[in-house]
């Protein structure tokens, strides 16, 4: 994309693209998920709506904090992977590009024992996609924006390691299906969900229409996507679309805190454990029968089996102390 020096532009550092200076005009290289949306009249909004950097003149204001990673000192075992796009943390481009880029450094460390997927935006998980940026993008270009959305939630779904979601507000079409892609879902009572993509003349194309049959079954998926109705956090629990539904608190982060509750059981844990019961319980139930689910579990313990962790298990047991795993 070469741009003025005015625009805002889609790439600009190491992480999500490569400048290059090019005298009065500043040329970037973008970051390849945002390669299929290029043309003629997409590159500005890309800047405006969904840009990486923000070019004044010649200088640059970095805007990639829109997903947040960290790790709390009080349970260093857990990330912590925050939506930060106020006001309602619509999924842009350069949001799921973003995302993707947090999940690949979370999938790398061996060490963890679980991620909480929030929101630093009062009252809102997430909207879904960002439709204002979705008006400038050319129907050709409409199947390959979908397909990356539906890999940003699939690298969710395939962390190794446990994550938990925690809605404390709104969770709308993509919203919900980034949910649906996590594995254990707490919500507030003041939490409203729905897949709404037919109310749009479109259906769910993040996985909603896999993942929420697994999770709440088949008739209460048809009628929940066909409808596009709202489910509010008391209904979530009772169908079984979120393990939790708490009482909000003044603060607005009751889902939250239930969701470290939860993680925090998850400190004591053996980090490979944790990874192949989630591999067993994953693949397991994709296998189909039992019996080629249980071949699954096999292969899964057989991981386990030749981990230091494993012996290290034995060892603190023996000596009446506290295991010190390291993943390994």
């Amino acid at each position: 994309l070469a741009l003025g020096t005015d625009i805002l532009s889609s790439g600009i550092n190491a992480e999500y693209g490569e400048r290059q200076d090019n005298f009065e005009t500043e040329t970037f290289l973008p970051h390849p998920d945002l390669l299929p949306y290029q043309s003629q009249a997409f590159p500005m909004m890309l800047g405006r709506r969904c840009g990486l950097a923000l070019i004044r003149g010649r200088g640059l204001a970095s805007v990639s904090n829109e997903v947040l990673l960290t790790y709390p000192e009080a349970n260093p075992g857990i990330a912590l992977l925050g939506l930060n796009r106020p006001p309602v943390n619509a999924v842009s481009l350069a949001l799921g590009a973003s995302l993707r880029g947090k999940l690949a450094e979370i999938k790398s460390q061996k060490k963890l024992q679980g991620v909480i997927l929030y929101s630093t935006t009062p009252k809102t998980f997430c909207a879904g996609a960002d439709l204002k940026e979705r008006l400038f993008i050319k129907e050709e270009d409409v199947p390959g924006m979908v397909k990356n959305f539906r890999l940003m939630i699939q690298d969710m779904s395939e962390l190794p390691m446990p994550v938990i979601c925690a809605i404390d507000g709104v969770a709308m079409g993509g919203g919900l299906e980034l949910a649906l892609g996590t594995d254990i879902r707490v919500c507030s009572t003041t939490a409203r969900m729905a897949l709404t993509e037919t109310k749009l003349a479109i259906i769910p194309g993040g996985g909603g229409t896999q993942r929420l049959p697994r999770v709440v079954g088949v008739p209460r998926a048809k009628e929940l996507i066909f409808t596009g109705r709202d489910v509010f956090g008391p209904e979530a629990e009772k169908i079984g679309l979120v393990n939790y539904c708490v009482e909000q608190n003044e603060e607005g982060n009751a889902a939250f805190v239930k969701a470290m509750e939860i993680a925090s059981l998850l400190q004591d844990r053996g980090p490979v454990a944790l990874r192949m019961a989630k591999k067993a319980i994953t693949e397991g139930f994709e296998a189909g029968p039992v019996r080629a689910g249980l071949d699954v579990e096999h292969e899964a313990y057989l991981g386990v089996i030749p981990t230091n962790d494993r012996i290290e298990a034995l060892m603190a047991f023996r000596e009446k102390r506290k295991p010190n795993f390291k993943g390994e």
